[in-house]
């Protein structure tokens, strides 16, 4: 069985959360990766940063649903929601725009988990984390890289 620690990356490309956007998507666009993991001074994932993170920027507020009642104004949609919406349309640092607390595989995990996992959720890069610390990362071309490889030896 094949497994995270067998296909992943172990030279792990990262940046930190107190960064700048634009040092960020930099980063992204220099190595042609579709996501970027956020860690911490002691190598502790913190979050992920994605290209679709940074285009959501570009995404235009819709405005909410009311209802007026009495001449009242009773919101029908998530204040909250609203909220990250727009703190995340204004992000300048890679903390405001990434996702906290991100999906992650241990070292252990099948590449068919992991198939699933990208597939289910649309991730393109998933973190492997072993004891809190990232060891590892895993995109949709290192999945697609070993199927290759696994039908060659097969025909």
């Amino acid at each position: 069985m094949i497994k995270a620690e067998d296909i992943m990356t172990r030279d792990v490309i990262t940046v930190c959360a107190d960064w700048e956007i634009t040092k960020a998507v930099d980063v992204l666009l220099t190595n042609h990766i579709n996501g970027v993991p956020v860690v911490d001074a002691d190598g502790k994932l913190t979050g992920i940063l994605c290209q679709s993170d940074l285009i959501f920027q570009q995404k235009q507020v819709s405005i909410p649903p009311i209802l007026t009642l009495l001449d009242g104004i009773i919101p029908l949609s998530s204040s909250k929601r609203l909220e990250k919406e727009f703190q995340k349309i204004a992000a300048t640092t890679v903390e405001q725009a990434m996702i906290h607390d991100p999906v992650t595989v241990e070292p252990e995990t099948s590449i068919s988990k992991i198939a699933a996992l990208m597939v289910e959720k649309h991730f393109h890069t998933v973190p492997v984390v072993s004891n809190g610390k990232l060891v590892g990362v895993i995109g949709k071309e290192d999945v697609l890289r070993t199927l290759a490889n696994d039908k060659s030896k097969n025909e």
